[in-house]
């Protein structure tokens, strides 16, 4: 069974803000399965909890009079896999955050527990940053908003202000991120599936109209560092380059110059290394195919071995 000490259910945005200022030590509790499994570990016995779930206002994919995709932040992994707008625009975070655990997992997490535990292996952690993303938080403030690189603050720690009864409320992705973009994900685990990404890689560009040179690219890493990370060294190495693998080496050769590669028990900091320069190459290279791209000296089926 559970430990917990009290669970309150908010009735509204209004009221989860009004409940974390009376309760400040409570935890807020969306879907449950991180909190619920580190309570169950003990790491959480005795707590408060405040319950949003039942929030369906913050369910949802939207596009507001911004043209920013909204996702709200209750929407679960498995909604977001399925959804019209994100498969048309940025069908790469369905891809990745349907690597998530299980299905049981996917139908119940959500993109917002999935960001505010602030891990670098969350699966929907690279992507978002490499479509930088906005994460609007509410509080008794009001509104703030703030890019995803800056809601990061150190491993297992984001930007909510509790003082403040802040929450997140959606992820944000601008029109200017995701207009005429395409990208691709990959997760590199010890197993297929129901496993934690040793490193995870996301890459999206944008081509020029004549699908001749890479107009911009983004690229950022889980598990590179203690929070995801771009890697700017890369994105401008790419930067009106020509479709070829020569530009595809040296792009995956710059994220070296970023990222914080460490030794622990799942990889040596030399393996993840490796791993880090070729994910990026066929990221890359998938990425530039998807919209017609086609890159010299590589097959159409290139990638279709990863």
């Amino acid at each position: 069974m559970y430990d917990m000490k009290a669970l309150y259910e908010a009735e509204s945005v209004e009221n989860a803000v009004a409940l974390r200022l009376e309760h400040p030590e409570a935890q807020i509790i969306a879907g449950g399965s991180d909190v619920l499994v580190q309570m169950r570990e003990g790491k959480r016995a005795g707590k408060e909890l405040i319950s949003i779930y039942g929030l369906d206002e913050l369910r949802g994919v939207s596009i507001d009079q911004d043209e920013n995709i909204r996702i709200g932040s209750l929407t679960s992994f498995s909604n977001i896999t399925r959804d019209p707008i994100i498969r048309k625009y940025i069908n790469v975070l369905g891809e990745a955050v349907d690597m998530v655990g299980g299905p049981q997992i996917r139908n119940i997490g959500t993109i917002g527990g999935n960001t505010c535990n602030g891990v670098t292996s969350a699966d929907s952690a690279s992507t978002l940053h490499a479509w930088e993303a906005i994460v609007e938080l509410t509080g008794k403030s009001g509104i703030r908003r703030l890019p995803i690189k800056d809601f990061y603050i150190k491993a297992g720690q984001v930007d909510i202000r509790v003082e403040d009864g802040e929450i997140q409320t959606a992820i944000l992705i601008p029109r200017a991120s995701y207009e005429n973009c395409f990208g691709h994900y990959i997760k590199y685990a010890m197993r297929n599936a129901m496993d934690i990404a040793t490193l995870g890689c996301s890459v999206n560009v944008r081509l020029s109209p004549d699908k001749k040179t890479i107009a911009r690219a983004r690229i950022a890493y889980g598990v590179a560092g203690p929070v995801p990370m771009r890697c700017p060294s890369a994105e401008e190495a790419a930067k009106d380059k020509p479709l070829t693998l020569e530009t595809a080496e040296e792009f995956s050769l710059a994220v070296l110059k970023d990222i914080h590669a460490r030794d622990s028990w799942r990889a040596s900091k030399a393996f993840r290394e490796h791993i880090a320069v070729e994910m990026a190459k066929r990221c890359l290279i998938e990425s530039i195919k998807r919209p017609g791209g086609v890159i010299k000296g590589v097959s159409a089926s290139w990638c279709d071995s990863i």
